[in-house]
């Protein structure tokens, strides 16, 4: 089965072309990155007309490159939700014009669901039930996958998602955004145990997590360096801020996945990429004797080829929608 899958979510404009949940034929990824950088984030409205401006020349490359024709397609997968309503609304209203002109299905799909999915393509022995720790800019969820598609989220962030913190912290350091990377390399050089920064427990809710704090934490702590006239030491800041994250989401995911009674876990995102985040879950279920699957770094970001491989399952399960589609800013992952 042959899909056409396109993710609009945020500032990636991605046009994939998959086959049978599991083959990549095609991925094609415009990123705005450096156009939003200059403003040290996304700016919705910019967003929206960069999808819009792309979306169609991405769509015929990825054709072109899977070396198909729209003939050969069979259905068609979009996000949904969630994510940026105008840049999402973009995705949407061109796969529902793709699906209606060339008479095929159309297939509902949301965003974090994706990331998950991302596992599904480089590990095809992974297969469901399994614990997930999604962790991007916009979402941090840990979510029992007891199928392809019935899921229900165990734990998830109060307020902030991780990735909008390590942008965040990244922008009061001086680093570029997006802010992952940057903060990731600068920690590499700086020295544990520098600062004493927060983790936040929620009374009542032993999976449920809180990053506001730690990020307010960081924004004080530079403020009050530059005014007293003191210098920073960013490494250690930005390792002690990462290791702060890490320790809120690792184990925490490790907990929910023997109350689960599951023996895997699988890491998705974008914040997924980050390498101490990614040694510490390692480590984690390294002692506690749970398999680990973490994505490659390719497919962390936001790309369709996640889409397609969850598109395929949604289409399995019967899931489809009518020209009537909506974009939705917030979505809960459980309702599909």
């Amino acid at each position: 089965m042959l899909i056409l899958a396109v993710e609009s979510s945020c500032d990636e404009t991605a046009v994939a072309v998959e086959e049978d949940g599991r083959r990549v034929l095609a991925d094609k990824i415009a990123s705005q990155a450096d156009m939003h950088a200059v403003y040290g984030g996304v700016v919705p409205e910019i967003a929206s007309r960069k999808h819009v401006e792309v979306i169609s020349q991405l769509a015929e490359a990825a054709l072109k490159e899977a070396g198909v024709s729209r003939r050969d397609l069979d259905a068609v997968a979009v996000t949904y939700a969630p994510g940026l309503i105008g840049a999402v609304l973009v995705g949407v209203n061109f796969a529902k014009s793709v699906a209606y002109a060339l008479g095929l299905p159309l297939i509902p799909v949301h965003h974090v669901r994706g990331h998950i999915a991302a596992n599904y393509i480089a590990f095809p022995e992974l297969e469901p039930p399994f614990l997930a720790l999604a962790i991007s800019g916009g979402n941090t969820l840990i979510v029992d996958v007891k199928t392809y598609t019935d899921m229900e989220v165990i734990g998830a962030t109060r307020d902030d998602a991780a990735g909008e913190c390590f942008d965040k912290a990244a922008r009061v350091l001086g680093l570029p955004y997006p802010g992952g990377a940057p903060m990731d390399a600068l920690a590499k050089r700086g020295t544990a145990g520098t600062y004493d920064l927060p983790r936040a427990h929620v009374s009542g809710s032993a999976f449920d997590m809180s990053f506001s704090g730690l990020k307010t934490a960081v924004v004080n702590l530079a403020h009050n360096a530059a005014q007293a006239g003191k210098e920073l030491d960013k490494a250690s800041l930005a390792l002690d801020f990462t290791n702060a994250v890490s320790e809120m989401l690792v184990p925490r995911a490790v907990a929910a996945a023997e109350k689960c009674g599951r023996d895997t876990i699988a890491a998705a995102g974008g914040v997924a990429a980050n390498s101490i985040i990614r040694a510490d879950l390692q480590r984690a279920c390294a002692q506690h004797g749970l398999q680990l699957f973490v994505p490659p770094l390719s497919l962390c970001g936001d790309n369709a080829a996640m889409i397609g491989c969850q598109g395929y399952y949604e289409y399995l399960a019967g899931h489809r929608a009518e020209t009537d589609l909506n974009a939705y800013a917030t979505r809960d992952i459980a309702l599909g």
